[in-house]
Parts: structure tokens; sequence; C-alpha cells
């Protein structure tokens, strides 16, 4: 995978804007333009394309662990000069603030079985005896299941956060059934619904349905207790 097709994932999966694009890089202490960005979420066919360097991504992710767990008091992080495949998926962890269990049991909903081991391997460092790359296979596969759980659709809706939701609010957007249930697969029927994130399509069976109003009533008819 190269890090322009990375930053085209993350963006789809979480729908930044340009806005909150800058916005993440800005808060890992760099400075880019829309234009900037346009170019690097292009087609590599594109004319305007402009490759991705390492350090850029690496800003890039580590203001996406800003975006999702706060931004920690002090300097940003110096980026990596060079990106590996194993720091990408640590960098991700992070944000996601996602535990083995939960990493293996995500590749599980997108047919991709890894061990505890295997996994654990990755984030050793490089000189570690137990120390194992990370392939590409297994990184697509990681933002695949990433996808499957946090996707936010383009509504152009604000969904308001409940009072049963509060890590929503504090932006921890993990989904609630990721620690629940390790290894069973989910199907689309039982999938619980995506957490509250700006801009995310809210669950059907949680829109209020005006009974005064004639463009529902043809769909759903309020029953009410007596």
């Amino acid at each position: 995978m190269n890090n322009n097709d990375i930053l085209r994932r993350l963006r789809y999966t979480f729908n930044f804007n340009d806005k909150t694009m800058v916005a993440i890089f800005a808060s890992a202490g760099e400075d880019v333009t829309r234009e900037q960005i346009s170019q690097w979420l292009k087609k590599d066919s594109d004319s305007d394309f402009v490759a991705l360097f390492d350090t850029k991504l690496a800003v890039f992710l580590n203001g996406f662990i800003n975006e999702k767990r706060g931004k920690k008091p002090g300097a940003p992080p110096v980026p990596e000069k060079r990106l590996s495949n194993n720091i990408i998926l640590t960098k991700l962890k992070i944000a996601l603030n996602l535990q083995a269990e939960e990493i293996i049991a995500m590749l599980e909903e997108v047919d991709f079985r890894i061990s505890k081991p295997e996994l654990s391997a990755f984030s050793r460092k490089t000189d570690h005896k137990h120390y194992r790359e990370c392939k590409d296979q297994v990184l697509r596969n990681l933002l695949q299941a990433i996808d499957k759980n946090y996707h936010v659709e383009r509504t152009g809706k604000i969904v308001p956060p409940t009072t049963s939701s509060p890590k929503s609010i504090a932006g921890n957007t993990k989904p609630s059934h990721i620690k629940k249930d390790y290894g069973k697969k989910k199907t689309n029927k039982d999938a619980p619904a995506s957490p509250w994130v700006e801009g995310a399509r809210p669950n059907a069976s949680n829109v209020y349905v005006n009974p005064n109003s004639s463009s529902t009533a043809k769909r759903q008819k309020l029953k009410l207790s007596k």
C-alpha cells in the first residue's frame, strides 16, 4: 500500500472534509493547504497527483491520534522520516484505542485471521527476536475492518449525542460492540449502529416520527399504548 491510499481510506472512512484534514495536520504541527490535500487524494493516474511522503503521512497520523484521543499538552511529537506498516498499524491502534483482542475480532469480521502472538510481533522493536514485518495484506484488511466498524456516512446532517454515549462526546468513537463477544462474527443484521460522529447517519430505528406528519404517516403508524 502507498501513503496516498492510506490517506484516502481514512478520509473516506471518517468522512473528513478538507477543513478537517487541514486541521488534523495543523494539530500535529504541520501547515498544509487544501490544494495539497486535493493533490494527495487524487488517483495515481491523475496528472495533478502528488505522492505523499512518509513524513507527511506520519504528521497526519499523529494529528489523527489528536483528533480521536485529544491533544496532549506540549510540543507535538517528531514525525518519523521513514514509515513502515508496523508503525502505521501502531498509530492506528493508538488513535482508536484498540486492544489486541479487539483488533483480532475486527479482522475476523472481514474474514482475516491472525493470532495474538503474530499481532504482538508487529509492535516489537526491529532488533527483537520476535519482531515480524507487517505485510500490506494485514494493513489493508485492518483498514477495511476499521471502515466496517467506524464508517461515517455523508448525509450532511449532525446527529446529536445521547446521554447513553458519553464516549462519543469525549471524542472516543470506538463502537461499543468491539469490546463484547470477542471472536464472534457480526452480520449486518446484528451489527449495532455506529457511534455518534458529526455527519453520521442516525439509526433509522431511533429516529422520531411525527404522528401528525402526512409524509411519514404513509410509511409508519405510531402506536400509542393505552
